[in-house]
């Protein structure tokens, strides 16, 4: 069938276009467009009141439990601090009062311990001043020219010969000087003294004395041992 012949037999149709009328379609029968605008005003202010007070239900309900949990990680960090300090002040305070026989106690100790330190090194230097003196008195004894080391070492810090010279030494000394060196006894006029102990010289010149013993020279080294070994306490 070709299109010619569907021409002939049949014709086209046009149908007038379809008028809409949305809002009397919407209607309710009976209602009119004015009520029925303010039957949709009220359903929206109802709709959007319900919708606020739902938010806002559900934003305070949220809000107080990140509150409530916020504060108590808050309150709970915050406790924490202040406990963990108060504890700490109040175990010092208990360390305080309980250490207060002990630091007594360590105080007494370290003060007899010291004592005990101070008492050694006196004895110390005892023992070292006797033996001391016993090496000085057997080397006196065997080697008795040793004092006109001491004689010579004195007149050579004059600066001139004096005119006048005398050395004192102990009586049994100059005996064994005298022995020993002669010649000495009359060129530095030695002469024996009943009031020197063993080891002590002294040299007399025109304008000055000196003692240039054993004794006095071990006094001087004794009193720097001293020093070092025994300082006097501070305050």
């Amino acid at each position: 069938m070709t299109i010619e012949t569907i021409r002939g037999r049949y014709r086209l149709h046009r149908f007038p276009p379809r008028q809409r009328h949305l809002q009397t379609e919407q209607l309710t029968p009976g209602i009119s467009p004015a009520d029925y605008q303010r039957q949709l005003m009220d359903g929206f202010q109802e709709g959007l009141q319900k919708g606020f007070e739902q938010g806002m239900a559900e934003g305070q309900e949220q809000g107080l439990q990140e509150g409530y949990q916020k504060g108590h990680e808050e309150g709970q960090r915050q406790g924490y601090t202040e406990g963990s300090l108060a504890g700490q002040q109040e175990g010092r305070k208990q360390f305080s009062l309980a250490a207060q026989p002990l630091e007594s106690i360590s105080g007494k100790v370290n003060d007899f311990l010291a004592h005990i330190q101070r008492k050694q090194r006196e004895d110390l230097l005892q023992l070292v001043e006797k033996v001391t003196r016993q090496v000085i008195r057997c080397e006196l004894a065997l080697q008795p020219t040793q004092l006109l080391a001491l004689v010579e070492e004195a007149i050579s810090g004059f600066p001139a010969m004096p005119e006048t010279l005398q050395v004192l030494l102990n009586n049994d000394e100059f005996n064994r000087i005298k022995a020993a060196a002669p010649e000495k006894v009359s060129e530095w006029g030695l002469m024996p003294s009943p009031d020197l102990q063993a080891g002590e010289c002294r040299v007399i010149t025109d304008k000055s004395e000196l003692d240039i013993g054993c004794e006095h020279r071990l006094e001087q080294c004794m009193t720097a041992l001293k020093e070092t070994l025994v300082p006097e306490p501070q305050g």
